[in-house]
């Protein structure tokens, strides 16, 4: 879905006549990350996706559809639904039938193997991020350094240092992810941290 999400991105772009430059002065993302977004070759996290969305004017929910919001606080296995699909290397569920009343926003999260000539570039957004990876080998970059986590390895960062991920391997990786702040909590703020 990401590459999706990337012509999504550039339609709009295109549409307001705006260039790549004006779109990184917006959200201060570099010109190159916004072009490797555009065509599909880099993942986006929620927030980043959410500065751009506002940079263009438009609402988050433009980009994918967040799962209806659902009776009850227990959400079944069976009953979790693929919340967005990149074809080509990311699943993701949400982990709660109701978003828009939490501070967190917690997510299984399925990563395929990267692709030989797909470069990951690292990036930051206001916010905090908890990993626990549950199978498989994530190759994680934080602020310049390279760690390689094991099933049963955490990561707990802000995330307003720079960071990503990328999977090596030959496997798919699983993980929970759990981050603040929930972009579609309801009467919050533009821009505000969640405590």
């Amino acid at each position: 879905m990401f590459s999706e999400i990337g012509a999504k991105i550039k339609k709009l772009r295109a549409e307001k006549n705006m260039t790549l430059k004006e779109l990184n002065q917006m959200t201060n993302l570099s010109i190159g990350f916004l072009s490797q977004l555009e065509r599909g070759l880099t993942t986006v996290a929620i927030d980043t996706l959410e500065t751009i969305s506002r940079a263009l004017g438009v609402d988050i929910n433009y980009f994918f559809t967040v799962s209806k919001e659902k009776p009850g606080i227990v959400q079944k296995s069976y009953e979790r639904e693929v919340d967005f699909m990149d074809r080509d290397n990311f699943v993701q569920y949400y982990l709660s039938n109701n978003l828009s009343d939490k501070n967190m926003l917690p997510r299984l999260i399925e990563i395929y193997p990267k692709k030989d000539d797909e470069q990951v570039l690292s990036y930051s957004h206001e916010g905090e991020e908890f990993i626990y990876i549950l199978e498989g080998i994530l190759t994680y970059y934080y602020n310049g350094e390279r760690y390689e986590l094991y099933p049963g390895d955490s990561v707990h960062i802000s995330s307003t240092s720079s960071h990503n991920w990328e999977n090596n391997t030959s496997k798919i990786v699983r993980l929970i992810m759990v981050s603040i702040p929930n972009r579609f909590k309801k009467n919050q703020e533009p821009g505000k941290k969640q405590d």
